[in-house]
């Protein structure tokens, strides 16, 4: 129930940033200063190689930046065809509320996400990722699309 509020409090948060720049483009007179912070949640990026691969990289998000997006949606349902390679349909975070799932690329790395690591998932074509559940019989988890040409205020660990 905790990892849910936790998940629920940073959806609502970034809604309320969509929110607010929507405002911000509607009246000139409201100003939106972007918080600045040097606070980092741990995420992991999906992205696309040129010959079509797909791989990852670890990295971190940083706090109370205002992030261009309007929608979200939960699920805690999975059918099959989602454990097999795909690419992800647009670019999101996908941000685990409940379950432990080990990601796999084309060059059949691994990782793990947890609640409290967000994924990143920008490999949109391809054979994409695959994923299973380790120790858990139930992935819950919040998706938020990222808007176009947005930045997804991803920052790659030093090499």
């Amino acid at each position: 129930m905790k990892n849910f509020i936790k998940g629920l409090s940073l959806v609502l948060a970034l809604s309320t940033v969509g929110l607010m720049n929507a405002q911000h483009k509607n009246h000139k007179n409201v100003r939106v200063t972007p918080e600045t912070s040097t606070d980092f949640i741990p995420a992991i990026r999906l992205v696309n190689n040129p010959d079509g691969s797909c791989s990852f990289e670890k990295g971190k998000i940083p706090t109370l930046k205002h992030m261009n997006t309007t929608t979200f949606w939960m699920s805690n349902k999975t059918e099959e065809w989602e454990k097999n390679a795909h690419p992800a349909p647009r670019r999101q975070y996908v941000i685990t509320i409940k379950g432990n799932i080990r990601f796999k690329v084309t060059d059949g790395s691994t990782f793990m996400i947890k609640p409290g690591t967000v994924l990143l998932a920008e490999d949109l074509k391809g054979s994409g990722h695959s994923w299973d559940m380790v120790k858990s019989k139930e992935w819950e988890r919040l998706y938020i699309p990222i808007a176009e040409n947005a930045d997804d205020f991803f920052i790659p660990d030093a090499p």
